[in-house]
């Protein structure tokens, strides 16, 4: 059982010299930083530089843009499925070339889909 708690202990004492480390950087900015801090006139201002903001910040997003990067993440899928595969493609049998031409088959009804959606339209 001592075994089991020499991990904890070395746990909490890593936790504790984190916790020193960043009490000590604290303390050294504390001590350290001018008493007097610049209070020139639109320090605290959202912007310092350039125009000032008027309208909100609400922008919206067109849901085209998350369809290319889900194509791009389930192509890129593919891939990583895909490259394996190829290696070990003359060691497998005919039961491995189905599965495979059964997924690449699935992605394919799914990129026909997109297309005949019109969702591979950059406009």
């Amino acid at each position: 059982m001592d075994g089991y708690l020499d991990a904890y202990a070395t746990v909490a004492l890593l936790l504790l010299v984190g916790v020193l480390i960043i009490g000590g950087a604290f303390g050294a900015n504390r001590l350290l930083r001018p008493s007097r801090p610049n209070a020139a006139a639109g320090k605290h201002d959202t912007y310092e530089c350039g125009l000032d903001p008027v309208e909100g910040g609400w922008a919206q997003m067109q849901i085209r843009y998350y369809i290319y990067a889900y194509l791009y993440v389930l192509f890129a899928v593919e891939a990583v499925f895909l490259f394996p595969w190829a290696v070990v493609y003359v060691r497998s049998g005919l039961a491995v070339v189905v599965e495979m031409a059964i997924f690449v088959a699935v992605l394919a009804l799914g990129l026909l889909y997109a297309w005949r959606k019109n969702a591979l339209r950059w406009l």
